[in-house]
């Protein structure tokens, strides 16, 4: 698959893209019209942690056709990185960005994740939100590894379905790996969006936005979940602090390195 890269940077291995809602959803439309099969993935710390101890994940996020900075974290880091203007491109606001722009376009989406009361309240609300969105389809797989016959049983559901863009709740790494894997067999534009499901079904309530603003959101959802996102929040983060600053010494001293050569 041949991508024209966006303006990026590294964070600790894992690619992060400079990019907006309205971009994202221009190359996502681009991508549909042009019949490429590729997929998006929307990169929290948790992501990136699990890229950085884990190499064979850390792959599969870099050959994405588009990684956004979904944190706030890793806005801020891009920003330090160089890319002043970055600003946050969420995987929930970002499925409702692509919805929107579906609905008006008439490009047909598919719902692939979550519980099936999930799905039909989340495809409730979606609907009261933009009449005009054409949902194709929509599928619950099971929690747990699928096999090679189940997986192709899907693809050909959502084929058959006649979308052209499949929405992929199924949380990380889980849905990274099962995008990754359907690259190239499924004639669709792939979206992981995470946690995005539970959120628009109004199963689960999202941060306020001061809190995302703030950096804080991972402080609401550890209180809201502690028992399930505790070693995320708790381990990975502090982890991620340290690492950042060492790659960012490093930058700055190789900057520093450069300007002194240039000046001599």
């Amino acid at each position: 698959m041949t991508l024209s890269l966006l303006n990026y940077r590294s964070i600790i291995g894992t690619r992060l893209d400079a990019t907006s809602y309205v971009d994202a959803c221009n190359r996502i439309q681009t991508w549909v019209n042009s019949g490429l099969s590729c997929y998006v993935v929307a990169a929290n710390v948790h992501v990136v942690m699990s890229g950085y101890w884990c190499e064979t994940y850390r792959r599969l996020i870099n050959n994405a056709g588009l990684i956004t900075p979904d944190g706030m974290p890793l806005v801020w880091a891009l920003r330090l990185l160089g890319i002043k203007q970055q600003t946050r491109v969420y995987g929930p606001d970002l499925m409702l960005a692509w919805c929107d722009r579906a609905s008006r376009t008439g490009i047909p989406i598919y719902l692939y994740g979550g519980t099936p009361s999930t799905l039909d309240k989340l495809e409730t609300n979606l609907k009261r939100q933009f009449p005009h969105l054409i949902i194709a389809g929509s599928y619950s797989p099971p929690f747990r590894p699928f096999t090679k016959e189940e997986e192709a049983h899907d693809r050909e559901l959502i084929q058959r379905s006649g979308a052209k863009v499949v929405l992929v709740g199924l949380g990380c790494p889980k849905q990274e790996e099962w995008m990754s894997r359907q690259q190239g067999h499924l004639n669709a534009v792939m979206i992981g969006v995470g946690a995005a499901f539970r959120f628009h079904s109004g199963e689960v309530s999202q941060a306020p936005r001061w809190m995302m603003g703030a950096g804080l959101e991972w402080l609401y959802r550890l209180f809201s979940e502690p028992r399930r996102l505790w070693q995320r929040y708790l381990i990975n983060n502090p982890c991620f602090v340290v690492l950042f600053a060492w790659q960012l010494l490093q930058s700055w001293r190789e900057r520093f390195v450069t300007r002194r050569r240039v000046y001599r």
